[in-house]
């Protein structure tokens, strides 16, 4: 894989954040493009995304972005109630 992007999720609700996304790394989605997602201590939920091409690159993180948001939005809404 010629690109790499990693991202580190620092948050108090970040292992529930890897609990919900994890799941999905085992699925293989592209297969242009590869997921791992790790704990970092217990606050930072680490997500490296590696791809063959910018096109798949740009698909991969637009999907694995937009699931971590997704989860913290639903972590945000529990602490609401």
């Amino acid at each position: 894989m010629k690109h790499e992007a990693e991202f580190r999720i620092r948050c108090k609700d970040a292992e529930r954040i890897y609990a919900s996304v994890s799941p999905e790394t085992v699925s293989e989605v592209n297969p242009r493009s590869r997921v791992s997602c790790y704990m970092e201590g217990a606050e930072t939920c680490v997500l490296c995304v590696k791809a063959d091409d910018i096109p798949a690159m740009r698909a991969a993180l637009n999907m694995w972005l937009r699931l971590v948001n997704v989860a913290g939005e639903m972590q945000e809404l529990i602490h609401e109630s």
